[in-house]
């Protein structure tokens, strides 16, 4: 086992992204890579109170310990709920269908 962890700490916002490595001691944290990142310096709209964070997209607590080359993500709130957004998507494909002259059937008619 190595003497120190190198953790990647990202925040992602729409048009860029922030990646920064860290070298911490074993049993660093969460909490402690984002605080040795300055990743909040450089985004004060940051609010971990706020957001929620993970690792390697599984959301994990501020005090979760972290292992070698573990990638630390803060999440934004999302702007739209998921199950939303494709039902619009679905709602505009039938509506394209129906201009084409396609003919959609529901699921348990075909």
């Amino acid at each position: 086992m190595s003497a120190t962890l190198s953790i990647d700490v990202c925040y992602a916002l729409p048009n860029a992204q922030t990646l920064i490595t860290v070298e911490l001691p074993p049993g660093a944290t969460v909490r402690q890579a984002i605080d040795a990142s300055g990743v909040l310096a450089r985004h004060p709209e940051i609010d971990l109170a706020k957001l929620k964070v993970g690792v390697y997209g599984k959301l994990k607590p501020l005090d979760a310990v972290l292992a070698d080359h573990d990638r630390v993500e803060i999440y934004r709130p999302l702007i739209v709920d998921p199950k939303m957004a494709r039902q619009r998507r679905v709602d505009k494909s039938r509506k394209e269908g129906a201009v084409e002259g396609r003919k959609w059937l529901p699921k348990d008619s075909r």
